[in-house]
């Protein structure tokens, strides 16, 4: 569901660190989490990551959130503060250890409460779901981003994630129906999976001698090079939701949007 548009272009786009006097965002009332909430790290936004990943690998996503954060200047000009992942020794958390990101393991309940607590516990601002195949309740899709490696609504929902996303873009496609995919990324709202008003689409050219694979690999290539430039813009308010409705403070990104 793409939701609805608008565009008021008031400001700049980010070119150095915006500082923030306080942290908004996951805030919850009650709970007795004190002692679990983690650290700040000199007054930048903070970002809690979900990845998925698998027994064997995965975590590409989430390792490139992390290193943009670390350039100079930083294209995410935030702070990574863990990544949360349903596998307890796969790839994730190997990129996480390698990275020296806190890692956690999650095997559920994955409910509104269970979200919420790892929210508090990391003192999150925003979180970002980077390949997470879990359904995602209780958040408030303000602050909540997912990216998807597919046109949306269309090849979204559930069992469309990753390769499978591919073949149903390929087969549509031998099919005359499209002649591109894209790369989506999108506030997160709880009436299915992969739903929610849309923040940006990059189109991605489907080539006549493409497959499943040879497309993921630039469908991906696009993934990674967008997600933490158009992530920075919704953190520092750039993008931004406002009952239901999708603004932009600059029509950079709300241009690639179709």
């Amino acid at each position: 569901m793409g939701g609805r548009r608008g565009v008021k272009v008031t400001k700049p786009l980010p070119t150095a660190c915006l500082p923030v006097g306080k942290l908004a965002g996951f805030w919850f009332k009650g709970g007795g989490l004190e002692g679990l909430k983690m650290e700040s790290n000199s007054g930048r936004i903070r970002v809690l990551v979900f990845a998925s990943g698998d027994a064997k690998g995965g975590g590409s996503g989430f390792q490139e959130l992390v290193e943009f954060s670390r350039t100079n200047p930083p294209v995410l000009d935030a702070h990574i503060v863990g990544v949360i992942s349903n596998h307890e020794n796969g790839g994730v958390r190997k990129r996480a250890d390698a990275l020296h990101i806190p890692f956690e393991y999650w095997p559920g309940p994955f409910d509104a409460k269970g979200y919420r607590l790892l929210v508090e516990k990391y003192r999150a601002d925003f979180v970002m779901c980077s390949g997470w195949l879990k359904f995602v309740r209780g958040l408030d899709p303000a602050k909540t981003v997912n990216i998807h490696p597919g046109p949306l609504p269309r090849f979204g929902g559930p069992g469309m994630y990753g390769h499978y996303v591919h073949k149903a873009v390929m087969a549509a496609y031998h099919r005359g129906e499209i002649t591109q995919t894209a790369v989506t990324m999108h506030f997160v709202d709880e009436v299915a999976f992969d739903n929610g008003p849309i923040i940006f689409q990059m189109p991605v050219l489907i080539r006549p001698d493409d497959d499943a694979e040879t497309l993921a690999k630039r469908v991906n290539e696009k993934e990674r090079a967008w997600q933490s430039y158009i992530l920075n813009l919704v953190v520092h308010g750039y993008i931004y939701l406002r009952n239901g409705q999708v603004f932009y403070e600059s029509h950079a990104a709300g241009r690639l949007f179709y």
